[in-house]
């Protein structure tokens, strides 16, 4: 019952210029972009980190769900944790166990092998919670959102190489921890911080305490830096550093390990 995180969506008011302060910052580029999100009266582009990716959308007509999130929590900010299956079975479980909890899905879409199961985000809290499964996909290949297997093409690791973790805040990090866990049917644990997590095949999904006024939301992701120097003093430039070891960027803080 493998679970992996693979892909991480950030919303922002405007994409063009978050896209030039990842690509400036994190020396990652574009590997796609997907028009069919303009059904939702969205745009997006996707930049691979590692084997995985950073997704970010902007709406580009009024009254979309987008749009509304970043009036919810007051800017550019995190929006999906979207996760890759072993199996169509294993997203099927994971189906079945989200509606023994009562919680809605936004999106259940099948589509040439692909199979989308996004969560509504106001009954698992914190984020969408998205588990979908690839008949194509591979842990470090093929991947339908990214357009398939050609991403490997704009793959860049020269400043960073994978993140390793997602950070959820909340009032209540406990009772939101214990609801994804619900849903994904794996146990919680204390990382070497003592903060509560649930570890996923690749990576973990950290749940904390909200300190930043501005409520319940994807806060953060820790991702490996392979030019430490490079990456802060780009930071530093575009006024996105944050102190030795945090940068932010899309209204996001990105956590050097």
């Amino acid at each position: 019952m493998s679970i992996r995180l693979r892909q991480i969506c950030l919303v922002a008011e405007k994409l063009a210029p978050v896209l030039d302060d990842f690509k400036a910052v994190l020396g990652v580029e574009v590997c796609f972009k997907d028009p069919e999100v303009a059904v939702f009266g969205l745009e997006n582009s996707l930049m691979p980190v590692g084997s995985n990716f950073i997704e970010v959308v902007a709406p580009v007509k009024d009254n979309t769900a987008a749009g509304r999130y970043l009036k919810r929590r007051n800017g550019d900010g995190g929006y999906m944790v979207i996760c890759q299956c072993d199996s169509h079975e294993t997203q099927l479980g994971r189906k079945a166990r989200a509606a023994a909890l009562n919680i809605r899905l936004v999106l259940d879409h099948d589509a040439k092998g692909f199979h989308a199961m996004q969560l509504h985000p106001g009954d698992t809290g914190g984020a969408f919670f998205e588990i979908d499964w690839d008949a194509k996909g591979e842990p470090e290949g093929n991947w339908a959102p990214a357009g398939g297997s050609g991403w490997t093409a704009a793959r860049r690791t020269e400043v960073v190489s994978a993140y390793t973790a997602v950070e959820l805040q909340s009032a209540d990090p406990r009772g939101l921890a214990e609801r994804w866990a619900s849903v994904a049917e794996l146990p919680l644990r204390k990382d070497a911080r003592g903060r509560i997590a649930m570890a996923l095949d690749n990576a973990a999904v950290r749940f904390v305490e909200a300190t930043d006024g501005r409520g319940e939301g994807l806060s953060g992701i820790d991702v490996v830096v392979a030019d430490r120097k490079r990456l802060l003093e780009a930071a530093e430039r575009r006024g996105l550093r944050r102190g030795d070891h945090t940068v932010e960027i899309c209204g996001t803080r990105f956590y050097l390990v």
